[in-house]
């Protein structure tokens, strides 16, 4: 009896969790249909897997886990981490880095408004119940109180990785890292289910390449360093004393007749 009370706590609410999701379905259910019939099924089943994931994050004890990852969820608070990162790469990372910074921080402040303004306010999914679940205290977070569905702390990670990525692709394959870590802390410490930071995450990739592709297309042609004229120029100076090739000394090097081509008749 004590364990299935335990279990019953441990339970994310479907209605909480899935409602959005189980309307969903339902519309597609009663249109009718072979497809649409699949689709519902498929649309409640990945509910159901969605809210078992999170419970049993809940459920595993991870003590040496728990306080790192609560320390990274706060960091990515408002892009918080992120913009750091871009601060950094702006001040070490010379020319090219200034560039890949500006493109990750427009990045971020494109995919923040798509998913905070847009997305959320079309699918209003409750927060998780994480005392319900079982959630160990010391992992909390404090609980937004926007809609769960997506996830804009695995969006913003991801749109500043895959725009960085675009010039810096190793810098870009490490911030995909730690943007990964960033959106599961957020189901570690209960904020979000698996699915939130799922879809936030391709959310934030995709925006992420547009981003940084539409501002490549947009910026100026870069102008060469004053090394690189002055390199060009000696190199242009060097054939022009050498002379044109299948041509032979003209005046000025002693030939009476002037310069003629190689090998034409006398």
């Amino acid at each position: 009896m004590l364990e299935t009370r335990r279990d019953g706590l441990r339970e994310p609410s479907a209605g909480a969790a899935g409602a959005a999701a189980e309307q969903l379905a339902e519309g597609l259910a009663r249109r009718g249909g072979p497809v649409r019939r699949r689709a519902a099924r498929g649309l409640r089943e990945l509910g159901a897997l969605d809210r078992a994931i999170y419970s049993a994050v809940a459920a595993t004890p991870t003590p040496s886990l728990d306080e790192p990852l609560r320390r990274l969820s706060n960091a990515a608070n408002n892009s918080g981490l992120w913009l750091a990162a871009a601060a950094g790469l702006g001040v070490a990372g010379g020319g090219a880095g200034r560039r890949a910074a500006v493109r990750g921080t427009v990045a971020i402040g494109v995919t923040s408004a798509l998913v905070n303004l847009a997305v959320k306010s079309a699918w209003s999914r409750q927060r998780p119940d994480r005392a319900g679940a079982g959630v160990p205290l010391w992992r909390n977070v404090r609980m937004p109180t926007s809609t769960s569905f997506p996830s804009g702390h695995a969006a913003s990670g991801f749109a500043f990785a895959a725009a960085i990525g675009r010039d810096q692709p190793w810098l870009g394959v490490a911030l995909r890292f730690l943007a990964a870590t960033v959106a599961y802390s957020r189901v570690h410490t209960g904020v979000h289910y698996p699915g939130d930071i799922v879809v936030g995450s391709l959310i934030g990739e995709g925006t992420g390449q547009a981003v940084a592709g539409l501002m490549d297309r947009l910026s100026p042609p870069r102008r060469p360093s004053r090394s690189g004229r002055i390199e060009h120029r000696e190199m242009s100076d060097a054939a022009d004393a050498e002379g044109a090739p299948g041509t032979v000394p003209g005046p000025e090097t002693g030939d009476p007749e002037g310069s003629r081509p190689t090998g034409s008749p006398d």
